[in-house]
């Protein structure tokens, strides 16, 4: 392993502590009983706490110094002073230990009294300080000069979503997204505990990918050698619930779906889906615009959110459109009763992309994401979709064409979707065969599966029910104002890493110039390197080698650009 010249020195810096009889990870329980935040919220001057985190900042002032100490709720000043913390001859632990073998990032633990600085800042004055935790990796910790200006911040994306514990560390600020991420979370659950409806946990593997038109992630199960899906819904088994006599039973679950990733869609992602005997969508679309509020006032202590360039206000009701109402209004054409092939005219006429594979469903699907789907920016409930875009929806009551559908707009995405669910079994498998056309034809979001333990299931007798998934993962986007999924999850997919490339100091040189000037002429990133002809000549060859630049030859124009 190639290691860096601070990686060496901390490496040192380790044996150095063992060699003192220090363990530099000791296993012993370390004895907390403040917080950074406790003690100041509850200061005390010449109280005794004990406190224990990470050395963030360290100011030497010879017998003395100032430390910042960074723990789970904040950071905290510590004081040392030489005598004070060895009161007799010895003076090992604060020279040694402490000022010569102590790293930023590095975990201690201090006993010490409570005192204020003469510019009035509550500090800790240290009397027992012990090691906790030595860091071999330098932690990348932003500067700020005297004007307040940030240098050397830890912001590339990637390496932050790679890298999420130093990100959590460096930035304490991505912490709060995550704090109401599980506030959020616990918000949900007190709703609808409160109403009486259970929580369950259903299949993660299952043998259907059913619940949802998505394409699976698929696995194998050795002793029962037969192929397994990672669900990409939990819907038909959660119904399957209410059929065995529950009146309402929710469920947070992680699914799965091997298709694209983008800023609003991780192949990993969290649903809430909430199933309620004896009730339908227009109940449902009450419950949910409560919920919301509920939601959004213990998350953010307001109704109100801000999300990019928009305000947005999650108290309830909210304005309800229907789906053919909506298309109507952005773009003139009515869906109702039209053909399959005269949706696919006008999605043409609308410069909409399609193709043969689209039934009606995906057509009308098409032409609302195109055309209507982003002027909705407050909670807008679009209802009654047509039936041939909900397969797992009930017949509308007042016209056969539609079913009883909402979903939640906000910001132009979908963050909810709910259904008066169909109890009816004939219909049900009528609509399952109907998806299963649609999926030889090439349309590969459609149904590939009929699921006939849930057509049995449906046949002992289903109540009336109305159904609601939320995305959490969206959902918390917009309480904390994060346009990446990235943003809200703790660790999201991503691509290998690359195998970090062995280069030499010479190749550093010119790559690192090139990283400020891209496509430089070759003489004048010869000169600036201030290498040799001979160094020059293995730098270029090595960076080419690598696939790391290439030289562009314009007549006798030649330029360095990176690959």
């Amino acid at each position: 392993m190639q290691l860096s010249e601070q990686e060496i020195i901390r490496r040192q810096k380790l044996n150095a502590l063992r060699e003192l009889g220090i363990n530099p990870y000791p296993a012993d329980l370390f004895p907390v009983d403040h917080t950074s935040k406790q003690v100041k919220e509850n200061f005390e001057e010449g109280k005794k706490v004990i406190l224990a985190g990470r050395i963030m900042s360290d100011r030497d002032m010879g017998k003395a110094s100032f430390v910042e100490l960074q723990d789970s709720e904040g950071r905290i000043q510590l004081y040392f002073n030489r005598d004070v913390l060895c009161p007799d001859e010895d003076k090992t632990l604060y020279t040694q230990v402490f000022r010569k073998l102590t790293d930023l990032g590095d975990f201690i633990g201090i006993e010490g009294e409570l005192f204020l600085t003469k510019v009035g800042e509550k500090s800790v004055r240290v009397d027992k300080f012990t090691f906790l935790s030595k860091t071999l990796r330098p932690l990348p910790l932003p500067k700020k000069d005297e004007e307040g200006n940030v240098h050397d911040a830890f912001n590339d994306a990637e390496l932050r979503y790679r890298m999420r514990y130093v990100d959590l560390v460096v930035n304490p600020q991505v912490k709060e997204v995550f704090i109401k991420r599980t506030k959020l979370f616990s918000a949900m659950r007190n709703f609808f505990n409160a109403a009486g409806y259970m929580e369950v946990e259903t299949p993660v593997l299952q043998s259907i990918a059913g619940g949802a038109a998505a394409r699976p992630f698929i696995t194998h199960h050795n002793a029962l050698d037969i192929p397994l899906y990672l669900r990409i819904a939990n819907e038909l088994y959660l119904k399957r619930l209410i059929v065995g006599g529950f009146d309402g039973v929710y469920e947070f679950s992680k699914n799965f779906r091997n298709e694209g990733m983008d800023r609003t869609h991780n192949p990993e992602f969290t649903a809430m889906e909430i199933y309620v005997a004896y009730k339908d969508y227009n109940w449902m679309m009450e419950f949910t615009e409560n919920l919301l509020e509920y939601c959004a006032k213990e998350v953010n202590g307001t109704t109100e959110a801000t999300f990019g360039e928009y305000k947005v206000n999650f108290k309830a009701p909210y304005a309800r459109v229907t789906m053919t109402d909506a298309i109507k209004q952005f773009t003139g054409f009515d869906i109702s009763g039209k053909s399959e092939a005269e949706l696919f005219a006008a999605a043409k006429e609308m410069n909409i992309e399609v193709d043969e594979t689209m039934g009606k469903g995906k057509l009308i699907d098409e032409i609302f994401g195109a055309k209507c789907e982003g002027n909705f920016i407050q909670p807008t409930f679009i209802t009654d979709y047509p039936k041939e875009m909900s397969p797992l929806c009930k017949e509308h009551r007042d016209n056969p064409e539609l079913t009883e559908r909402f979903e939640l707009m906000v910001c132009g995405k979908e963050v909810a979707n709910a259904y008066s669910e169909l109890n009816d079994p004939i219909d049900q498998r009528e609509r399952f065969e109907a998806q299963l056309q649609l999926a030889e034809r090439g349309d590969d979001e459609a149904t590939q599966f009929i699921d006939n333990d849930f057509l049995r299931a449906l046949e002992y007798g289903m109540p009336p029910t109305s159904g609601l998934g939320i995305g959490m993962d969206r959902l918390i986007m917009f309480l904390t104002n994060n346009a990446s999924i990235q943003e809200v999850l703790f660790f999201p997919q991503m691509r290998p890493e690359k195998k970090q490339l062995d280069l030499t100091e010479d190749e550093k040189v010119i790559l690192s110039l090139l990283k400020t000037e891209n496509n430089q002429s070759l003489s004048q990133l010869k000169d600036k390197s201030k290498l040799s002809g001979k160094k020059w000549d293995a730098a270029m060859k090595g960076l080419s080698k690598h696939g790391l630049t290439k030289v562009v030859v314009d007549g006798e124009n030649k330029t360095v650009v990176l690959n």
